[in-house]
């Protein structure tokens, strides 16, 4: 049984998640630390509804201990309920109702959850809550949905302007953007040169509290995929600022030219890793904005890795949580391309002779980690390519990457990878060929298909299934202007090519639903 504080007659409780793991919570500057109580729980629910990476279970349950006890040093009494207490009752929802009726709390105060499953849990709980906007985003729901109102279309380059503009970043004293051009994203995209490397990983050491989890997490999800071996993710703020200083110091000034770029042995190039500790709340979205035009100002950046960082900050993470809660839930359940095939099983072990989903899933298993790129177009191409059903693909997504919350991963997937919302997040589905793979990364050279070929049985399998993708769906592309010149291609291919390309990717698709690994 946890030890209840002592307190004085009805008090206020608070909730505190474990994606909320930031000092500057509203319901922190609204409770009284002296008479009121926090509550913190490990529940079964919420680590069970997917098979999350064990590493994800380790990073947010440190995290929570952590930030815990920082609570605590500041004054406030606060309940921690742990995964394996005796009287858990296995839900979040279950503990408030609990911890509320033990205190006789006289409400119960809670922050916008990330999830719209918990936070529709919380509603029907009957408690007697009072809601606290999550000011941790710069874009409240209500602003987005205002921003939404009566556009035919929402697209993230007039959001990301409007951000930039609220927000004052990279801006001329005339209100024009600095260099020029509000989007430097043409600039981003190069491959990476043949020996560049990325600069060494940023690594954290055990504390007592995190090998205890690590013990936890070991024993009790022992049949969730992924290793706990390696865990080395930062478990509090300063530790994250540690994470970010080094990204800043190191990794920054390439980010922009190789934010695309793919390399074998190099999960992490010049990306910050810094997203999970993001989104549970141990970096500010503002403070990395100031850091990042600082840093530019100073000329100790190029413009096109500050604009780039910066557009991913408070242009598209922004954007698709917008997305998230104007359409929630029947967002999750839309299917435009009608897609039902299974997930092949490859994706929980990277067993596959295609070099580029080996080595992209091999990583995310090792170490939850893959950076957007390799989401995108490796995993997520192929996903749509070969017609995988949205639910299936995105719930792991959700399980086996680190900063995976339904908000962020949702609409990433289902809209962007999958454009199972007809297009409603991007206007055209982002799919390409083994072309695109082999000029971003160097995975082809050592693949046992050949890029080079497509309809002959070692050419790579995402050569054909490219084309049989557009194929089977030209009449829903063919007319969308951005893809004009792909079916003007496919229109003045050889009738032959054509029909060996399908029969290619109907063998494909065949020996997928057959169980194989390709």
């Amino acid at each position: 049984m946890v030890e209840a504080p002592h307190t004085t007659a009805h008090p206020k409780l608070g909730l505190i998640l474990g994606d909320q793991l930031s000092f500057e919570l509203d319901l922190l500057q609204t409770l009284d630390r002296r008479r009121d109580v926090l509550l913190m729980a490990e529940v079964r629910d919420e680590t069970r509804y997917v098979p999350h990476h064990p590493q994800k279970i380790v990073l947010i349950f440190s995290a929570m201990r952590h930030f815990a006890e920082a609570l605590r040093q500041r004054g406030w009494q606060l309940v921690y309920v742990k995964l394996d207490d005796a009287d858990n009752s296995g839900s979040i929802a279950g503990e408030l109702l609990r911890w509320q009726a033990h205190l006789n709390a006289s409400q119960v105060h809670v922050t916008e959850c990330g999830e719209w499953r918990l936070e529709q849990a919380l509603h029907d709980s009957g408690l007697p809550l009072v809601w606290h906007k999550d000011r941790r985003f710069l874009c409240s729901r209500h602003y987005f949905a205002g921003w939404a109102a009566g556009r035919s279309q929402l697209r993230m380059e007039s959001f990301y302007r409007l951000m930039r503009q609220r927000g004052g970043w990279l801006l001329e004293p005339d209100g024009s953007p600095t260099g020029g051009a509000w989007n430097f994203d043409s600039d981003n995209r190069k491959s990476l040169p043949r020996g560049l490397r990325g600069p060494f990983a940023a690594r954290f050491a055990h504390d007592r509290m995190t090998a205890e989890v690590i013990g936890l997490v070991r024993e009790h999800f022992t049949d969730h995929y992924g290793s706990v071996e390696g865990f080395d993710y930062p478990v509090t703020h300063g530790q994250a600022q540690e994470l970010w200083q080094h990204f800043m110091d190191f990794a920054l000034a390439a980010f922009g030219d190789y934010q695309d770029a793919m390399a074998e042995g190099e999960p992490f190039l010049f990306h910050a890793r810094i997203s999970a500790a993001l989104n549970i709340g141990l970096l500010d979205v503002r403070q990395l904005c100031d850091d990042v035009e600082q840093a530019y100002r100073q000329g100790r950046v190029p413009l096109n890795a500050a604009e780039g960082f910066i557009r991913q900050l408070i242009g598209w993470r922004e954007y698709v949580r917008g997305i998230y809660w104007l359409r929630m839930p029947e967002y999750a359940g839309l299917n435009a391309l009608g897609n039902q095939r299974a997930l092949p099983d490859f994706y929980w072990t990277a067993a596959t002779g295609m070099r580029c989903m080996a080595q992209t899933i091999g990583q995310t298993l090792e170490l939850g980690y893959a950076h957007h790129i390799q989401r995108l177009m490796i995993t997520g191409n192929f996903a749509l390519l070969a017609g995988i059903a949205p639910s299936a693909i995105c719930q792991w997504y959700l399980a086996v990457y680190m900063d995976a919350f339904d908000w962020v991963e949702l609409p990433n997937t289902l809209g962007m990878v999958m454009h199972a919302d007809g297009g409603y997040l991007g206007s055209k589905p982002y799919c390409a060929s083994g072309r695109y793979i082999q000029r971003m990364s160097d995975y082809c050279g050592a693949c046992q298909y050949s890029v080079e070929r497509s309809v002959e049985e070692d050419g790579c399998p995402f050569n054909a299934l490219y084309w049989h993708f557009l194929m089977r769906h030209q009449a829903q592309f063919a007319s969308n202007p951005r893809m004009a010149v792909i079916y003007r291609n496919l229109d003045d291919m050889d009738e032959t090519r054509k029909q060996r390309l399908w029969q290619r990717g109907e063998n494909l698709l065949a020996r997928l639903d057959a169980g194989e690994a390709l």
